[in-house]
């Protein structure tokens, strides 16, 4: 499966025309019920505001849906998360009515900036098809398998030692083959990998 870029957390941008305000909030949402969850909290921050304007897509099953909540704006939100090439990612532009009424063209304007700028301000991250791996080694072969397994890679966390040393790593996924042979010649096939299943990750 392809690598895919998302943004990691909240981040928020405001943009104002003719003293119209109009406050974007991406959020980092994998599931429709995270995405949810995000715009009934930006609704619930903001009980008196006209409009809250939203598009999100998820990776899984392609899923994409927007509301433009009344506003004659068709989906520049959506649009700007299209041009961004991002999924998992939510973003609700919230508006408050400055008085001055903007017109079609002036609204498409005004929400395709203001949820451009979130995901501008966002921190955008490639997550990967990965797995997380295991293996217990003697002391003596610590050093080097954890030189393998750098070599091979991969991401190691913190060695956990005991009787003998416990090494975990995260690896794209389909490339631990190789590495899993190099740590059984290394132990003459004593250590045995545990290998979980393919999850994506920030990596």
């Amino acid at each position: 499966m392809p690598d895919y870029q998302t943004i990691r957390g909240i981040s928020t941008f405001e943009y104002e025309e003719k003293r119209s305000r109009f406050i974007a909030s991406a959020a980092f949402a994998d599931t429709e019920e995270a995405a949810l969850a995000h715009l009934n909290r930006i609704k619930a921050a903001n009980r008196t505001a006209r409009h809250n304007v939203y598009a999100y897509v998820l990776r899984e099953g392609g899923r994409t849906r927007y509301s433009d909540d009344g506003e004659p704006a068709s989906t520049p939100v959506l649009e700007a998360i299209g041009h961004a090439g991002l999924s998992d990612v939510i973003v609700v532009v919230t508006r408050y009515f400055g008085g001055v009424l903007l017109g079609t063209g002036g609204l498409v304007r005004a929400y395709t900036a203001a949820a451009s700028g979130a995901l501008q301000q966002a921190e955008i991250v490639s997550m990967r098809l990965v797995t997380d791996c295991a293996v217990t080694v003697p002391y003596p072969k610590f050093e080097q398998a954890q030189r393998m397994i750098a070599a091979a890679g991969a991401k190691l966390q913190e060695p956990e030692y005991a009787d003998a040393v416990t090494l975990r790593w995260r690896m794209p996924a389909g490339t631990e083959e190789a590495l899993c042979h190099d740590l059984s010649e290394l132990t003459r096939g004593s250590a045995e990998v545990t290998i979980s299943k393919p999850l994506y990750a920030a990596f």
